[in-house]
């Protein structure tokens, strides 16, 4: 699901401007950090010992991790368990319920999952002393999110596009959202169970502003996906998974993460990232430091190192989505001008002119929706 400075590209300022509040899933349309009471980490000295971190897969290029370890002396354990946000919560609460968080000392969640973390009091608040290269070098779009407006809790990983990740060679002509219903895909189409992305695409298909979208138009979307996989016309819902699916030629499309098809691109040319033509779904997700976690310390330090713009860029270069710190464009420029002109790590103004955040969601509404939804994807 990134971002820079005039000198890293006007135009993702607007994009950022617009993910204020946004994942790999979507963002929820936060309503703001009421936030459970959150302890202060304390840094202890030089970073030590282990750190577990729970990512979403496709996410980090092979070289960081042992980099890290090398500068460091930090053993890691990077664990891509993170499929869904709500999958994941799911697996991890009644854990962080008690106080414990599984090992692990990072997790990366969307902007509305990290908000949900924390008004449950799941979430430590950072030791800002030890994180000087994300005080330094976060863009200015991504620093007061309307859920974290200190960011006191959570430091963007990526952001990105949710959209069509789409098998050309079998499919050469499904451009919008609304093809995906085409009788002529039918069980050739996976989309994702991140409601935050799912729901507002087909209601942007069905003619939704989103800036307006009601209740009932949610119902109206789900009841369409229901529609769709009661009658086969969808394959399955998944989370990352639907790589394999793509790769193997189960499916014809996807709704999917823009960085994911450029690495799926590696195997094989004919999966393509397509922007709808009813525009994306945009997204940020973020590290954050639960409670009980082993080793806040080397957490902090993790942080640090990936926003040290040398470092983030060959992170970028990897995953391609949109980078929240300033100054990978300028790196690019002399090492892969390829990279420095890609709409997905930096996108235009006019690449993302139709693209939202998902609307907001909250209270009895947002259970409502929510039952509805996982009762289709659960059917």
């Amino acid at each position: 699901m990134t971002l820079r400075l005039r000198t890293t590209t006007l135009a993702v300022l607007a994009f950022a401007a617009s993910l204020g509040l946004a994942a790999c899933g979507s963002n929820s349309g936060i309503s703001g950090s009421s936030g459970g009471s959150s302890e202060t980490i304390t840094v202890e000295g030089k970073p030590t010992g282990d750190l577990t971190i729970s990512n979403w897969p496709l996410y980090i290029d092979r070289q960081t991790v042992p980099d890290f370890e090398a500068a460091t002396g930090v053993s890691v354990k990077y664990i891509e368990d993170v499929n869904d946000n709500a999958e994941f919560f799911g697996k991890m609460q009644p854990l962080l319920a008690e106080g414990d968080s599984g090992g692990r000392s990072i997790f990366v969640v969307t902007d509305w999952m990290a908000n949900k973390m924390h008004e449950l009091g799941y979430l430590q608040n950072l030791d800002k002393s030890a994180i000087p290269n994300v005080e330094k070098n976060l863009v200015p779009t991504l620093q007061s999110p309307t859920f974290d407006p200190n960011r006191d809790f959570s430091v963007p990983w990526q952001s990105g596009m949710t959209g069509l990740i789409v098998r050309t060679d079998l499919a050469p002509d499904i451009k919008s959202i609304c093809d995906i219903f085409d009788s002529q895909y039918k069980g050739k189409i996976d989309v994702l169970t991140e409601m935050r992305d799912t729901v507002p695409l087909v209601m942007k298909c069905m003619g939704v502003n989103l800036d307006n979208a009601t209740q009932d138009d949610w119902l109206a979307a789900i009841d369409k996906l229901k529609e769709a996989a009661q009658s086969g016309q969808i394959r399955r819902f998944t989370g990352n998974d639907y790589a394999r699916d793509l790769t193997s030629g189960d499916v014809d499309a996807v709704i999917g993460w823009s960085g994911d098809a450029i690495q799926l691109q590696a195997d094989d040319p004919n999966i393509q990232f397509v922007m709808p033509t009813e525009g994306c779904m945009l997204w940020s997700d973020n590290m954050v430091i639960p409670v009980g976690a082993p080793n806040p310390t080397a957490a902090e330090a993790w942080m640090n190192y990936v926003y040290d713009p040398k470092n983030q860029a060959q992170i970028a270069e990897y995953n391609y989505y949109v980078t929240p710190v300033s100054g990978v464009q300028e790196i690019f420029q002399k090492t892969d001008p390829k990279a420095a002109k890609s709409p997905l790590i930096f996108p235009t103004d006019s690449f993302t002119k139709t693209c939202d955040t998902a609307p907001s969601l909250t209270g009895e509404e947002e259970t409502t929706v929510t039952r509805a939804f996982d009762a289709v994807v659960n059917g």
